[in-house]
């Protein structure tokens, strides 16, 4: 049976072309998403249709019995080789001073808690000393971890910060154990993600401030996770790579 990679968000953006690039290089790839289910669907048979496995799988990441339900998916595909740690959101661009419990609570639910048990029960497949034959694990992070976005999300910055701590920690915490972990650091992206946090023309008002004078693309965000999950990096562990077109 093919390795399996699990991706977290992998319906759309950076998630979607993650999906698309490991089913390329031979993974069997589990689909999460949390409610587009028709582009799931639709990327799981696309994969599928080019000769590759691939299954759709709903998911709430801040959910632990959805999370769980994700990796018997994975379980039923082959050996978990790799996890993706993408699913996230963003919000309306407010100051702290407007931000409610209510929306706190679902940023670092997602985007934190989130990260951590599909992590943890990565760990309990990858990890040597429980029987398994290691793996990769990249995590999420954000440009915004360095700039705060203040005045627009930094709820969500914070959120990011948290997963840099995190990605340093289990990395080192499970790098005798089979386990490589890192962390990619993407810029303005040209992804829906934007939209889903209320600001749908946002690239487009920044793309002049930004040093290459472009927005990133979620391709070539996947290809710099891929390179991370690869044996190519088999040294590589605990890093953080910036994939922000010089911003942050």
């Amino acid at each position: 049976m093919a390795p399996v990679a699990l991706v977290t968000g992998g319906s759309r953006g950076i998630g979607a072309a993650c999906c698309r690039l490991l089913a390329a290089k031979g993974y069997a790839v589990v689909v999460n998403y949390a409610g587009n289910k028709a582009a799931a669907e639709s990327l799981a048979a696309e994969i599928v249709a080019a000769g590759g496995s691939a299954a759709a799988v709903q998911g709430d990441v801040a959910v632990e019995a959805d999370v769980l339900r994700l990796f018997t998916a994975a379980d039923a595909l082959g050996t978990l080789k790799v996890l993706v740690n993408n699913a996230g959101v963003v919000d309306m661009p407010a100051r702290v001073d407007e931000m409610s419990v209510e929306r706190l609570n679902r940023m670092f639910s997602i985007n934190i808690v989130g990260s951590f048990v599909p992590s943890r029960e990565a760990i309990k497949r990858m990890s040597t000393k429980h029987g398994g034959q290691g793996g990769a694990i990249v995590n999420l992070s954000s440009a915004a971890v360095t700039l705060g976005a203040p005045g627009q999300y930094v709820d969500y910055a914070a959120s990011k910060g948290a997963i840099d701590s995190f990605t340093i920690g289990l990395a080192r915490e499970v790098a005798a154990e089979g386990i490589r972990v890192n962390a990619v650091r993407p810029g303005i992206i040209d992804t829906d993600i934007h939209a889903s946090g209320g600001w749908p023309d946002r690239v487009a008002q920044v793309r002049d401030s930004l040093p290459m004078k472009r927005e990133g693309t979620a391709a070539e965000v996947a290809q710099a996770i891929s390179w991370l999950l690869s044996d190519e990096a088999s040294y590589v562990t605990g890093a953080i790579l910036n994939v922000s077109g010089g911003r942050g």
